[in-house]
């Protein structure tokens, strides 16, 4: 086995069958082939059914697919250190929605100040995303809300956090002091889509009240959700650094949930076995100065 065998294998359970894969790696379709099996060989299992001309990962292939993946990232970040041990090379990230909004960049702009030789490319998507990414090695580093799911990712907390519970000010319950949870069950919820730190922090504070919320609206934009908001199509729950412009402005009004606390923090995501360079380090260094 060897490490051509992994990234043949990695390939083909991305490009999701052999043809598909032999053209990405510019290989003819029976070398493939002959890759696949002998990787089967080796370890005396069948990595893929073949059912009607197409491939479906066996329980051994899931099993050895994110094995194979961590070997040959770390396999092409060695060979990217070694051809580009003069260049300054390149870091990239990946952020929640709401970081990529209010932090990023400033976080930018300093560090940049520092490696000012460091080319940045940035991802922005919400934390469940930019969590895969960095299991799949698509990215250095993540900024999520909340901390990571996974038991191979690292999380360091770098700034406290706060969702606010937001109506328009022309609503009824801009003027309360705070509202009951059981509330929330009659009005239309405006919320962000499944994979949002911020709805899965609601949810899972509502869970502890028995309170399930079937929203009206979902959106991936923050700011179609405060509009939404504004003009009375409904209630959201946003963090309040996005808010709190509007807040000011008059436009939304904040209502304390009783009993109900949606304070969280931001993290620095990675992979436990990732190297991460002086550049990465220093990034990280940015984030943990933040208040």
């Amino acid at each position: 086995m060897t490490i051509r065998h992994l990234k043949i294998f990695v390939t083909v359970c991305e490009e999701g069958g052999i043809t598909q894969a032999g053209h990405k790696l510019f290989m003819a379709q029976p070398t493939v082939s002959a890759a696949i099996s002998e990787l089967e060989k080796q370890y005396g299992t069948k990595l893929f059914d073949r059912i009607s001309r197409k491939l479906y990962l066996t329980d051994a292939g899931q099993k050895l697919l994110p094995y194979a993946r961590h070997i040959t990232s770390m396999f092409d970040e060695m060979e990217n250190l070694a051809h580009d041990l003069e260049d300054s090379g390149t870091l990239k990230i990946g952020t929640s929605i709401t970081i990529g909004n209010r932090l990023l960049t400033g976080l930018l702009e300093t560090f940049a100040g520092m490696h000012p030789d460091t080319m940045v490319k940035v991802r922005i998507d919400n934390s469940e995303k930019i969590e895969q990414a960095v299991l799949n090695n698509h990215i250095d580093f993540g900024l999520i809300e909340g901390v990571a799911h996974s038991p191979v990712l690292i999380s360091e907390a770098f700034r406290d956090d706060e969702l606010v519970l937001v109506c328009s000010s022309k609503h009824e319950w801009a003027k309360q002091k705070s509202i009951d949870p059981y509330k929330l069950q009659q009005e239309s919820f405006i919320m962000r889509e499944r994979g949002s730190g911020a709805r899965e922090i609601l949810e899972s504070a509502l869970l502890l009240h028995e309170v399930e919320i079937e929203p009206a609206w979902e959106s991936v934009s923050t700011q179609a959700i405060i509009q939404g908001v504004i003009r009375q199509h409904g209630i959201a729950v946003l963090p309040l650094l996005l808010v709190e412009e509007h807040l000011a402005k008059g436009e939304l009004a904040a209502v304390p949930i009783e009993g109900v606390s949606l304070k969280r923090k931001f993290s620095f995501i990675y992979h436990k076995d990732k190297y991460l360079t002086p550049a990465a380090r220093a990034f990280a260094g940015i984030c943990m100065e933040l208040k």
